[in-house]
């Protein structure tokens, strides 16, 4: 069977649109079920002390040594992170500033909806900024600071998750998500990591908390 050259063109342009590399590799954004699955694999964690590895995160950031290795052979600041359950989440944000864009609400709340699901109740968690390589090394540490304290701070103050269960860290580019690439997208990327167990005698939350998904005030 023959084809017109005016058809056969057509078909080639369509197999082009379903193999298309850009389409093929946009992120899902995960599930409120996703989350807590993910985030309850946790056993036991390391005993982090965030407000010193704040410090020496910001210190590490204004190193000036000659021998600082180049940005994708940096030793991760904070190793301690890597074994621990986490969710990659992309969050967007209004540019070079914490502002959270309107079409990351959804996913804020989804988090949120997740962290009161049953089986996550007795944990605490993380909120870990990142950045790329690009801009300053030690304004990046503080705009990722900036923007983990805002998600925290959404899930605290707009869905009602309690403080006692979330901590903040921006690890600015002294810690990328993807090594190799320091200057990939995939390293704006917000996580939530599973970091301890929320102490026996503070109740983690309410029976009725752990029936209702956290809702958005209107």
């Amino acid at each position: 069977m023959r084809f017109a050259p005016r058809k056969i063109g057509l078909l080639l342009a369509l197999a082009a649109f379903v193999v298309s590399p850009s389409l093929a590799q946009t992120p899902t954004a995960p599930t409120r079920d996703d989350i807590a699955n993910t985030l309850s694999q946790f056993d036991t964690g390391p005993d982090l002390d965030i407000p010193a590895l704040k410090q020496k995160i910001s210190d590490r950031s204004r190193s000036r040594s000659r021998n600082e290795p180049e940005p994708a052979k940096r030793p991760p600041i904070v190793p301690e992170l890597k074994g621990l359950p986490t969710v990659n989440l992309a969050i967007q944000f209004d540019v070079d500033t914490p502002i959270i864009l309107p079409e990351s609400y959804e996913t804020v709340g989804r988090i949120a909806d997740a962290l009161v699901d049953a089986p996550l109740l007795p944990y605490t968690f993380l909120v870990v900024g990142h950045t790329d390589s690009t801009g300053r090394r030690e304004s990046n540490v503080i705009l990722s600071q900036r923007r983990a304290d805002a998600i925290r701070d959404a899930l605290v103050n707009t869905f009602k998750i309690s403080a006692k269960r979330l901590q903040s860290l921006g690890l600015g580019e002294e810690q990328f998500i993807d090594q190799a690439h320091p200057t990939s997208p995939v390293n704006l990327q917000i996580q939530i990591v599973t970091i301890g167990k929320v102490p026996e005698s503070e109740p983690a939350a309410t029976a009725a908390s752990a029936k209702k998904p956290a809702r958005k005030k209107k």
